[in-house]
């Protein structure tokens, strides 16, 4: 259920981009406390601008049916951006983020809805 998709300028190898959707659906499924097996990671190269500025960014929606409120999406925030700091170096007020619980009926999978 719970998704992260990250659109960035950052444009790391092959391998540090599967390093880094992985551990980025760990850390989704433990601060939000779902199984990592509804977890899904996007990864998205994308050309932006930050303040007027060209250099790499990142935008972070994550979205989920229940878990997310003030305090996991604090924990979320700082946990992300430690990861895509070390890996992919984007300085943490490089990075926007987006949470959003979605209701059970407005998520579909597996040829119906959630609720």
């Amino acid at each position: 259920m719970p998704l992260l998709k990250i659109e960035t300028s950052a444009v790391p190898d092959e391998e540090a981009r599967n390093a880094l959707v992985a551990g980025l659906s760990g850390i989704v499924a433990g601060d939000i406390g779902k199984p990592e097996k509804y977890v899904m990671v996007s990864f998205v190269s994308s050309a932006m601008t930050m303040s007027g500025q060209r250099g790499d960014a990142a935008f972070v929606d994550i979205r989920s049916i229940g878990g997310l409120g003030p305090e996991t999406n604090k924990r979320l925030a700082k946990d992300v951006c430690e990861l895509l700091e070390t890996s992919l170096g984007l300085s943490k007020d490089r990075v926007y983020m987006n949470f959003t619980d979605v209701s059970a009926s407005d998520w579909g999978w597996n040829g119906s809805t959630f609720g």
